[in-house]
């Protein structure tokens, strides 16, 4: 078959296909015309590598384990894949732990606002919440994908493991989310200011963002009752970072 046969059959971009190739995961025969051809096969293929994916195995292990799936036994692949998934489970643990500490953070936070009396005053240093991040928790957040440092995500390849209409609803949550949010460009992406009450929100759907997309890179920032979101991509990202977090159309 095609690769638009293919990409119809599973439901997987022929942009995401032809990256497949080129990363090795996905071969391809070749008509004299040099256009690719698919066997049964590679919808089996496409359905290990999008399990795989599901469960946040950065591409290169998928490779390694697919070579264990084409040529071993059951077995040999359950062996080679429990060690995999319980290092994704300690990370998404770990990132657990750290939404969960951020959103005591975050009550400590509201409890102490709605604590201070109401002046007709200007702020000043005795209010306390805004001199500085609370003593209860972080004011800054980095979301990084599988323990990877925040400088990264350059190079990481831009390609997006959902299909076209995950992309669409992906889409859809991330223009909810942003409604009435101001925009101003920075280098390489966007800096978006919202309510702060959407903290939790915004950084859980930018964990699930990371597992499809791990090439953008998320900051969030708390200052009082607003929250600022830096939302970077390289080059080969713009189209995307613009059509999931700018303005609505």
């Amino acid at each position: 078959m095609r690769i638009s046969q293919l990409a119809e059959r599973c439901g997987v971009p022929a942009t995401t296909l032809r990256f497949y190739e080129s990363a090795g995961l996905l071969p391809a025969e070749r008509t004299p015309a040099g256009y690719r051809l698919y066997g049964e096969d590679a919808v089996d293929r496409l359905a290990f590598i999008g399990a795989a994916k599901h469960l946040g195995l950065p591409l290169e292990e998928i490779g390694e384990l697919l070579s264990v799936w084409e040529t071993g036994a059951c077995k040999e692949v359950k062996a080679d894949l429990r060690p995999r998934i319980a290092a994704r489970l300690d990370e998404a643990e770990q990132r657990v732990a750290e939404l969960a500490a951020f959103t005591a953070s975050l009550h400590a936070a509201l409890d102490h606002l709605d604590a201070l009396p109401d002046r007709d005053q200007p702020c000043s240093p005795h209010c306390g919440f805004l001199s500085g991040p609370h003593p209860g928790g972080p004011a800054d957040v980095a979301i990084t994908p599988n323990g990877r440092t925040t400088e990264q995500w350059q190079t990481a390849p831009v390609a997006c493991s959902l299909a076209g209409d995950d992309i669409a609803a992906r889409a859809l949550s991330w223009h909810a989310i942003l409604d009435g949010a101001t925009r101003t460009p920075i280098s390489g992406g966007l800096h978006m200011t919202l309510p702060a009450e959407r903290i939790l929100q915004v950084a859980e759907l930018a964990v699930a963002e990371q597992q499809c997309c791990p090439f953008f890179d998320f900051r969030l920032h708390l200052d009082g009752t607003d929250l600022h979101l830096d939302v970077r991509a390289p080059a080969e990202g713009a189209d995307l970072l613009a059509e999931l977090f700018g303005p609505a159309t």
